[in-house]
């Protein structure tokens, strides 16, 4: 048969759901598997949006206009004008997802063989894309004892070459939950202008910030040029599988870009976007966003504080999101420890699955003693669960050592 692509054959896939089949299995065995892996709220849909979808007046199914249909980017505008950040029609484009608008972002500010700063760790699916699009990312390291915030200005100055094109981010982060203060934020817009670099913030955590204020990349007015922002309706409306997400640019030549792209796409989902712009024009979409918050900052606090009790786990408490990155005790390759979880083990019918950490880093070496917990349970759920890892960590750090004294 015909070789494959060589960018296909460097993916790794995804550490949230490469292990799912694993889940599946355990689950047909009976075993109720707590999914602390994947970002997928438990919250129900607001009816709002869900009333949008059922009630729109569509006869044919067609196309939707490629830069999002007018209404949406209206509803889009106007989210944003209630943060204070004033955009124009021509300033935004709705996207299949946030995933495509980073996509997009990349592909219009990077060519092959370029280079991209991210703070590691981070979203896998960033080196998935750049991979993809023949691009190199360079990692900014962050550390676990830090709570993953930024090094030192210069010290990221110094990964910058003639090949750097952009810093790409989340903030709030997915995977460590980490919010970047507005002082760390200033840090990379001056390397940006100094480099002339596009700055990318991808933000769709940005209402679940629990400590402080989730800064955005278009609160910095110097940046106008250079700042692209990323978004999903994703978490904060609990619709991950609504498809919908935007970019904004006050770059007009970038823009200009970016509509060839979404031309090249066509649309993004039409149903979906009738169910965001119900939802938006609702008088109380704000404090529907507000009460989610509540709830995962109350998990979160759940969550860190049934960890704090597992001796020798290391971790910190995320400013945002609905991630924490654990460094676990005695685990020194924790795709096999998730893999042990469930495959080997379970207490009184129930386990645990976890994502491993190293695949959120670009580093090598990196990671392997760490995993991303997402706290998308109800509270009694996370409690639950953290009891389950407590024995399958004991019952792991056991095995192993039976099986280094057999070898040696």
């Amino acid at each position: 048969m015909p070789d494959l692509s060589n960018r296909c054959a460097t993916l790794k896939g995804s550490p949230i759901r490469r292990l799912v089949p694993l889940a599946t299995a355990a689950k047909k065995r009976g075993i109720h598997v707590y999914h602390l892996n994947i970002g997928q709220p438990d919250i129900p849909t607001p009816k709002a949006f869900m009333d949008g979808v059922r009630t729109a007046a569509i006869d044919v199914l067609s196309y939707s206009p490629s830069p999002g249909i007018a209404d949406t980017i209206e509803a889009f505008r106007g989210f944003y004008a209630d943060m204070g950040i004033e955009l124009s029609s021509d300033e935004l484009r709705v996207t299949i997802g946030g995933s495509e608008a980073f996509v997009f972002a990349l592909q219009t500010t990077c060519d092959a063989g370029t280079e991209i700063l991210v703070p590691e760790p981070f979203y896998p699916n960033y080196m998935g894309h750049a991979i993809v699009n023949g691009l190199r990312i360079v990692p900014i390291t962050t550390r676990i004892e830090d709570g993953f915030h930024l090094p030192p200005k210069e010290e990221i100055e110094g990964l910058i070459t003639d090949r750097t094109r952009a810093i790409l981010f989340s903030n709030p982060a997915n995977p460590t939950g980490v919010g970047y203060t507005r002082e760390e934020l200033e840090g990379l817009v001056e390397l940006a202008l100094k480099h002339d670099l596009y700055v990318v913030s991808d933000e769709p955590y940005r209402e679940l910030m629990y400590e402080g204020h989730a800064v955005s990349i278009l609160e910095f007015p110097e940046l106008a040029q250079h700042a692209i922002l990323v978004d999903s309706i994703s978490k904060r409306m609990s619709a991950c599988g609504a498809r919908i997400g935007c970019v904004a640019t006050r770059n007009a030549e970038l823009m200009a870009s970016i509509d060839k792209l979404c031309q090249i796409r066509l649309s993004a989902p039409s149903f979906a976007q009738y169910g965001l712009v119900a939802f938006l024009r609702d008088p109380g979409y704000r404090d529907v966003i507000a009460s989610m918050k509540d709830k995962f900052h109350a998990r979160r606090d759940v969550l860190f504080d049934a960890l704090q009790s597992l001796p020798g786990v290391v971790c910190r408490k995320p400013e945002g999101a609905f991630y924490i990155m654990v460094r676990l005790p005695g685990v020194d390759d924790s795709e096999d420890f998730v893999k042990f979880m469930l495959n080997e083990f379970e207490l009184d019918g129930e386990t645990v699955m976890v994502a491993p950490g190293a695949g959120f880093y670009a580093t090598a070496g990196k990671g392997h003693d760490e995993v991303r917990m997402a706290y998308v349970l109800e509270e009694e759920k996370l409690r639950r669960a953290v009891e389950v890892l407590r024995a399958g960590l004991e019952a792991y750090v056991a095995q192993c050592e039976r099986v280094s004294a057999a070898a040696g």
